[in-house]
């Protein structure tokens, strides 16, 4: 039964002929757990939370970063350096202390996801990786759970309901990752703040239309959003019957490679002189923050090596390490007698 301040908090839900306190009733039974605590996962959190949503779960293993506050709106400056699933936590409570949040300060592995998500009715997964997204996906498969997906990037979301009445799944959208140099992350390319606030609250949507069994699910359908020309367009797609899915696996997205040396930054502190710095990232990056060194962006880097000609033991930089891993693969055909290492992990591994 719903209590008097919890008839009260959501009226403007009771007063809706299609939701009532039946409905409402619906969204206080249900248990939903969000993956991640970033950019998507904020908007999704605090409408759960608003909604009634009986039970949230989080799963998330960041701490809150200053760069965060531009786009995750759940945050404040007091929680820089907190633990994103403690500072979602004790936000949410805030809001609506009636609700249960259970929090998880871990990532989500193939060990722990399908115990996971059999705790729940269904998944909003707001991540910001393929590896967790691959695996979301699998886990919700072999656990039965509908997956409500989302993606951003630059100006740009997606959103779709997956393995709803086991219907289409992301693997019938892509059935393979591709290679991690062509699948650039937020940190890298950039996103509008904004942004992850329009897509998470549509997943938001997808849930909560889910939960009360009302509306159109988003099965079958990729919506794309575009915020710079406001269009929006969805995009039908079958379930792919040749995707079969048995079994729980991680890719691994990092950028090591047999033939490729790296260096941590604590390594190149020990010995910075005997290191030539090359720094791959765009301009923009590279106003806001570098480590010094030579600075060719690596869409440039086929037609402006000659600078390189006279320098050796070059340690190569970016964000994350992957457009430092292209840019050596690039620069060793040129200069094969010259030694490159990757900074490990990029600069977010120092910040």
């Amino acid at each position: 039964m719903l209590t008097t301040n919890e008839k009260q908090r959501c009226l403007r839900h009771i007063l809706l002929e299609e939701i009532g306190e039946e409905g409402q009733l619906k969204l206080k039974k249900a248990k939903v757990l969000v993956i991640g605590a970033g950019g998507l996962g904020c908007p999704v959190l605090q409408y759960l939370a608003a909604a009634g949503v009986g039970k949230i779960g989080i799963i998330d293993d960041d701490i809150v970063d200053i760069s965060n506050l531009q786009r995750q709106v759940l945050f404040s400056e007091k929680n820089v350096g907190q633990s994103k699933v403690l500072a979602a936590r004790n936000r949410l409570q805030e809001m609506n202390s009636s609700i249960e949040i259970v929090t998880y300060n871990e990532r989500l592995k193939a060990e722990n996801a399908e115990e996971l998500f059999s705790r729940y009715d269904l998944i909003v997964e707001g991540s910001d990786n393929f590896t967790t997204k691959y695996l979301a996906n699998d886990a919700a498969v072999l656990t039965g759970k509908p997956l409500v997906f989302g993606a951003i990037f630059k100006f740009e979301g997606q959103v779709s309901v997956l393995n709803y009445h086991n219907g289409p799944t992301y693997r019938c959208l892509f059935p393979e990752p591709g290679a991690p140099e062509e699948m650039p992350n937020c940190g890298e390319a950039g996103v509008l703040g904004i942004l992850p606030g329009i897509i998470g609250s549509l997943q938001a949507n997808e849930v909560l239309k889910i939960v009360l069994g009302i509306g159109e699910v988003l099965s079958g359908k990729l919506l794309l959003f575009n915020a710079l020309e406001m269009e929006t367009q969805i995009l039908p797609f079958l379930k792919n019957p040749d995707v079969a899915i048995d079994k729980l696996e991680e890719f691994d997205f990092s950028c090591k490679t047999t033939n490729l040396a790296s260096l941590s930054y604590r390594e190149y502190q020990a010995n910075p002189d005997d290191y030539t710095l090359l720094d791959v990232r765009t301009s923009a990056e590279r106003a806001a923050f570098d480590m010094g060194g030579f600075h060719i962006p690596l869409s440039e880097l086929n037609t402006c090596f000659q600078e390189l000609e006279a320098e050796d033991n070059f340690l190569v930089y970016c964000a994350s390490g992957k457009r430092s891993a292209t840019a050596i693969s690039i620069l060793q055909k040129i200069f094969p007698q010259k030694i490159f290492y990757n900074l490990e992990g990029g600069l977010h591994k120092i910040s």
